[in-house]
């Protein structure tokens, strides 16, 4: 029979709480020195990144285009009618007024000018006045595109005929005020609607996605197969690893130019092996063709052959830096589990399968990582082969092409921010759902 004190619980000791510890007043001491030496890193640091962040957030919801870049300033030039031959001839002082912006008011538009010693005004604008040999007009407000010619008739004296100086030799200067598109406070959410309504947008995110995630794919691939290959000893091997970093050590706009002239359609190296062999009939213009059409299974399927071809371009550019990296991984892992394997029967295929690639799986990871965000952010490789054209457009050609060649700076700057949060996002999510390595 139990009793009541064999049924009970045996209470848990409690678990033991570590005491605070608070630094000494030399520890503390130490750590605002610490701080106070970081703290210019840190500013210049932020500046560097923030800056230009915080600006193209900031322009992405104004109405700027490329010519807002130079605030909104009169314009005045000066011209001289007439002849001074002799005393009491008279001649004819022009300004040109113009207000160089087509959408902005100038306010308080004032003209400064300098008359030369014997030159006296006929009659003078109700808007001037003349101190000494000062000219000082006030022009008032002028309204978008304004445009006035001002004429004062001057007659010449005996002083300007002993010491002739053209009107147009003295600095002529114009001030007025303007609002600045840049750092007024209207702001407009008019750029993310055009961009979201746009059917082309979805279209470019589209060919985003898929050039930076096969192109990334295939420089990982490449990476890997080049490092197995060169990972086992052999003659020549340095120089073969060597060789193998050409496509990344090379300037861009002649890697970029060669593979351009290999695969012209008219004098392309590829095109004339290709015809040589009967392969193809015509020449096929790699980078100019959207799309081919063929058939599979009854299927009428189009292939993106331009998108194509700049990915096998990313790809082949960018494996050699997956090369270097994954090469250094495997040849940390220790010969002792290759030779183990190989004792107890298992094929090289088997090897790479259960040793090489889980060894290599941390340092795969971060470089899809990376590889991504440069690949996404990646701009002068299609702009030199495709110009964008082809169905090869992508983000970062679009905030290009808005930005300049449209002239639209608040659009560029909404896609780049649109750019900005989709790899915010994507990061992320990598690193949620990205699995952690023991012991991190």
């Amino acid at each position: 029979m139990t009793t009541a004190s064999d049924t009970a619980v045996t209470p848990t000791e409690p678990r033991p709480v570590r005491p605070k510890t608070r630094l000494g007043p030399m520890a503390r001491r130490e750590s605002r020195l610490a701080f106070g030496m970081l703290a210019p890193t840190f500013a210049i640091v932020l500046t560097i990144v923030l800056f230009p962040l915080l600006a193209n957030f900031w322009i992405s919801v104004k109405p700027v285009e490329l010519a807002d870049l130079r605030p909104p300033t009169p314009a005045a030039s000066e011209r001289v009618n007439g002849e001074a031959a002799a005393v009491g001839d008279e001649i004819q002082v022009e300004y040109r007024l113009r207000n160089r912006s087509r959408k902005t008011v100038i306010h308080d538009v004032i003209l400064d000018d300098t008359l030369p010693a014997g030159l006296a005004p006929v009659a003078l604008d109700q808007r001037c006045s003349l101190t000494g040999r000062e000219l000082t007009c006030h022009l008032g407000s002028w309204e978008p595109g304004f445009s006035e010619r001002l004429q004062l008739s001057l007659i010449v004296s005996q002083a300007f005929l002993a010491n002739p100086v053209s009107p147009r030799d003295s600095d002529l200067r114009i001030t007025g005020s303007a609002e600045n598109v840049l750092t007024s406070l209207t702001f407009t959410g008019e750029n993310f609607r055009r961009i979201f309504d746009a059917t082309e947008f979805w279209s470019v995110l589209w060919v985003t996605f898929a050039y930076t995630i096969f192109g990334t794919a295939g420089a990982l691939v490449l990476g890997l197969f080049a490092a197995q290959l060169l990972n086992t000893s052999f003659k020549g091997r340095g120089l073969l690893r060597g060789l193998f970093l050409f496509p990344y050590v090379a300037p861009v706009i002649a890697v970029a130019f060669t593979w351009v002239v290999l695969l012209d359609p008219f004098s392309g190296t590829l095109n004339a092996i290709l015809k040589q062999m009967g392969v193809v009939e015509s020449p096929i213009n790699f980078f100019g063709q959207r799309a081919i059409s063929f058939e599979f299974l009854g299927l009428g399927l189009d292939f993106p052959l331009a998108l194509s071809t700049v990915i096998a371009f990313e790809a082949w550019r960018y494996f050699p830096l997956s090369f270097l990296f994954i090469l250094a991984r495997m040849q940390s892992i220790p010969a002792d589990m290759y030779e183990a394997a190989e004792i107890d029967g298992a094929t090289p295929l088997q090897q790479f399968w259960h040793i090489s690639l889980p060894q290599v799986m941390g340092i795969l990871s971060i470089l899809f990582l990376l590889r991504f965000i440069w690949t996404f952010n990646k701009f002068d490789d299609i702009f030199l082969l495709t110009g964008g054209a082809a169905g090869t457009r992508t983000l970062t050609v679009d905030v290009y092409e808005k930005g300049f060649a449209l002239s639209n700076l608040g659009a560029g700057a909404a896609v780049a921010v649109v750019v900005f949060f989709v790899l915010v996002t994507f990061s992320m999510l990598y690193f949620r759902f990205t699995p952690k390595e023991e012991g991190l």
